[in-house]
């Protein structure tokens, strides 16, 4: 690869305006870590002020902005003002999620419909409010990122992988529609990620999701980082409606 074609895809976001939901931990924050290197303007979403604020001492030119993803009508009304505050839009990346697992017939009513409203619906919302954006733009990129369960299942997350396997068919439809007005849309599907929430499983259940994994390690944010940029750059220019699986082989579509 020459030095030129380096520093092109090192540069490729500069500039950029960019949205990325739940930013402020976990997988969100090794994504926004990266394009947050490459110069880019930043918003990110997040549901806790205080994890935002800590975020502000690390990142201080980001821009924050606190939503309950959840209330489809503060998506609707705050998240186009969040538009016009970024001074426009062209990269969104979904990223917040939730889980709230339990086996089928013990899942209470909230518990279902709290996880498909901010893993699915909210998806819905802000790609529909940010590609109207992109049109006016006559371009634009949008990354939304479900998980490896949306696609094998997982007993105990009836929610979880209905709202992940709906945020893959949804971005299907919504880049057939919009591919002509020069607007792509994918996923990046993550494997069992290295996070706070993972390092406090028990060594013995990591041992068992090993088996599972032919590389042979839980994978890293910056792993889901990486899928990222390449979606949002345009050394993916001609990718638009797919799925970017990074969990080490234990999936292989």
């Amino acid at each position: 690869m020459t030095i030129w074609k380096i520093l092109r895809i090192m540069n490729d976001l500069k500039n950029k305006k960019i949205i990325i939901t739940g930013g402020s931990r976990g997988i969100g924050l090794s994504v926004l870590s990266k394009i947050y290197e490459q110069g880019a303007e930043i918003l990110t979403i997040g549901s806790n002020l205080s994890n935002l604020e800590n975020l502000k001492k690390n990142f201080s030119n980001i821009k924050i902005e606190q939503l309950n993803l959840k209330n489809q009508k503060e998506v609707l009304n705050q998240f186009p003002k969040f538009i016009d505050t970024l001074g426009g839009l062209d990269i969104l990346i979904n990223n917040a999620g939730i889980t709230k697992d339990n086996l089928t017939l013990r899942m209470k009513e909230d518990e279902w419909q709290d996880v498909i409203d901010i893993n699915l619906n909210s998806v819905f919302f802000t790609c529909q409010i940010a590609i109207k954006a992109m049109i006016k733009n006559k371009s634009g990129c949008i990354v939304n990122i479900t998980s490896v369960v949306g696609h094998t299942g997982n007993a105990g997350q009836a929610n979880y992988t209905a709202s992940k396997a709906g945020v893959v068919a949804m971005t299907k439809s919504l880049a057939k529609e919009y591919a002509k007005k020069n607007i792509r849309l994918n996923c990046v599907s993550p494997g069992f990620i290295s996070t706070d929430m993972t390092k406090d499983l028990k060594e013995e259940y990591k041992n068992e999701l090993l088996k599972n994994i032919p590389i042979n390690r839980l994978g890293t944010g910056e792993d889901i980082a990486n899928a990222v940029i390449f979606l949002c750059s345009e050394n993916s220019s001609y990718i638009t409606g797919e799925t970017i699986h990074v969990n080490g082989g234990m999936y292989m579509a």
